[in-house]
């Protein structure tokens, strides 16, 4: 194709207004266009960056930037949010508005989508008005000839007196045309005038076929989103998925366990090797090794599978379906429907979900929706819910039955912190975060066949290799933390016990103990050790232990008293308390404030203190 994309630049950001070039040879490119048309799949096809991409509207919030050479021409290209007009009702149409104004652009690529493209002619011809620099691009060309629709690309050129390029970005098709056209109408005078145009108008010149295209999307629709159907759908594709990620997590979560496992004592004879002390091979180790060990063979597993299933979900178009089921509910807590698309994200990591409250145009409602997502349990808690699932609820019944149990009554426990979010979001609404509602547009896009090999690549490297970095980072020292606590001791009790048993009290107001309360807090860095936390200080052990199958695991459980009780006790404690240290910061750094991160852990809290003791109070 004879382009050279270059990565420079790290698709940060874009924090300044105006660009600086590298060379004054450079051709400054904005990326514009409706949301949902397909930009950052362009951009990331001609700059070989990752921006993310999913079908869904509000994707884009902030402009980022990448470079690619073509024919000796080199191309500074900004992808910037979508936005259905340049009249700025929203941060998104604010940055785009300033950034085509002031950014130092050269060029503006108007991305069009081929099988809508009267919505995307009114911003063309808003452009136009702006800059007389600007190439419109007909993306999603192969999508528009599945559906019988036919863009006359000649006569829409001959209509704007633009240059228009066809492209598929997602097969590379047409990028190397559009750079051409860039660089040709570099070179020539422009036609700096253009008349008032009507877009309904060139639409009805320009564009044939397509009757009757969205007939299956609107079948689809009537399921999906019905008054009848639409929450039914919702739970049973969620059971699902959790059926599908329990299952498939199994095996490789045991192979990876039993791997680590058999690296503990040649990791530690060579610490000996190296000649440190016994003690610090020994913490090494048994501390930090180990605790860093279960949280990858724990997270990588179901993050692996759970990731690609819902980013297929996304690329299929079913999660602005979401969002629009819930936005009643959401409206009703004065706060947007925006936030299902949040919490949905919550569930791989909420980390990832707090990010995601960047679609959120409102900065009261986006906050609402950050201090709330931790009520979705991510699947880093997802194993001890199974595990305490199987043991207390399920006895003895095994295969599918067993796992499909399992799923159920955990989508129950996370209905609890469903319904946790609406309530604590209408709290917040009308207390400390007060404000109108604001309205929205929420676009359903077409149902696309989603692309699995990238949805996979995607997943992988751009969700699941990153959120597990940040959890192992935070694990590692925690583990040296944990080995100090169980293996000293003061009065011939080591300090893990002593913690547990100052806290036992309170524990059991909980319904809980002292052992199960002691794990959540030093589960803190990482909700995945909380389990083998407890399980450490019931066996006495200096070291995270790992029971060989769920009866032993059972067996001392029950022997320490555990009971149904303490069992949906621990269950709810583990949906609704304090987010991960991880989720912490993410909030701290979203937010710019460290006062919204220390709500974000008072709140849940309380919260899960609250749910505890009603519990405790009902069995009693």
């Amino acid at each position: 194709m004879g382009l050279t994309r270059s990565s420079v630049g790290g698709g940060v950001a874009v924090d300044v207004l105006k660009i600086k070039k590298r060379d004054d040879g450079d051709i400054v490119v904005a990326l514009a266009g409706t949301p949902n048309v397909g930009k950052s799949t362009l951009f990331n096809e001609l700059t070989g960056m990752r921006q993310h991409t999913g079908n869904w509207s509000g994707k884009t919030v902030t402009s980022a930037i990448g470079y690619c050479e073509h024919k000796n021409r080199r191309f500074i290209f900004a992808d910037i949010p979508g936005t259905y007009s340049l009249l700025p009702n929203s941060p998104e149409e604010e940055v785009a508005r300033t950034f085509l104004e002031r950014g130092g652009v050269d060029f503006v690529v108007a991305v069009c989508d081929a099988t809508n493209l009267e919505r995307g002619l009114s911003l063309v011809l808003q452009i136009q008005k702006l800059t007389p620099n600007l190439v419109v691009c007909v993306n999603l060309m192969d999508e528009a000839r599945k559906k019988g629709i036919k863009v006359d690309i000649k006569a829409l050129e001959f209509e704007l007196g633009v240059p228009v390029v066809a492209t598929e970005a997602r097969h590379r098709k047409g990028l190397s045309e559009l750079c051409d056209a860039i660089c040709l109408f570099s070179e020539n005078e422009r036609d700096e005038s253009f008349p008032p145009k009507d877009a309904s108008e060139i639409y009805r010149r320009t564009v044939s076929g397509g009757i009757g295209y969205s007939q299956k999307d609107r079948l689809l629709d009537k399921i999906v989103t019905s008054r009848i159907f639409a929450f039914p759908v919702m739970l049973l594709g969620l059971a699902v998925i959790f059926w599908i990620t329990i299952e498939g997590a199994n095996y490789p979560s045991s192979y990876l366990s039993s791997l680590f496992r058999r690296m503990d004592l040649p990791l530690y004879d060579f610490f000996l090797f190296l000649r440190l002390p016994e003690a610090v091979a020994d913490a090494l180790t048994f501390g930090v090794w180990r605790v860093l060990s279960w949280v990858v063979a724990v997270m990588l597993p179901p993050m692996a599978i759970f990731f690609p299933l819902f980013t297929l979900l996304e690329d299929f178009g079913y999660l602005p379906r979401v969002a629009f089921n819930l936005d009643r509910a959401f409206s009703k807590c004065n706060t947007c429907g925006k936030q299902a698309l949040s919490m949905c994200m919550g569930f791989g990591c909420n980390a990832a979900g707090v990010v995601g409250c960047r679609i959120i145009d409102s900065p009261r409602e986006r906050l609402v929706a950050m201090l709330t997502n931790t009520f979705i349990p991510c699947n880093g808690r997802f194993p001890a819910l199974i595990s305490i699932i199987t043991i207390f609820f399920i006895g003895k019944s095994s295969g599918f039955f067993q796992s499909a149990t399992a799923s159920l009554i955990l989508v129950l426990f996370i209905l609890i912190g469903i319904a946790a979010t609406f309530l604590v979001s209408k709290l917040l609404s009308f207390t400390l975060l007060r404000g109108e509602k604001s309205t929205f547009t929420l676009e359903l896009p077409p149902y696309r066949r989603p692309q699995i090999l990238k949805v996979f690549i995607r997943s992988i490297f751009d969700r699941t290799i990153f959120v597990l970095g940040r959890a192992a980072a935070v694990a590692a020292p925690s583990g040296f933390v944990i080995w100090l606590m169980a293996n000293i001791s003061v009065g011939g009790v080591t300090l893990l016990s002593h913690t547990a048993t100052f806290l036992d009290p309170f524990g059991r107001i909980l319904g809980l103990d002292g052992v199960i309360l002691t794990a959540f807090i030093l589960g803190f860095p990482a909700n995945e050790i909380v389990l083998p936390l407890a399980i450490m200080a019931y066996s006495a052990g200096g070291t995270l232990t790992e029971l060989s199958d769920i009866g032993s695991l059972s067996s001392l459980l029950i022997q320490n008293g555990w009971t149904v009780k303490t069992a949906v006790s621990f269950m709810l404690f583990s949906i609704l308390h304090w987010p991960c240290s991880t989720t912490l910061l993410t909030i701290k750094k979203e937010s710019g404030s460290a006062l919204y991160a220390l709500l974000a852990f008072i709140i849940p809290t309380l919260v899960g203190i609250a749910a505890c003791i009603l519990s405790n109070l009902l069995f009693a």
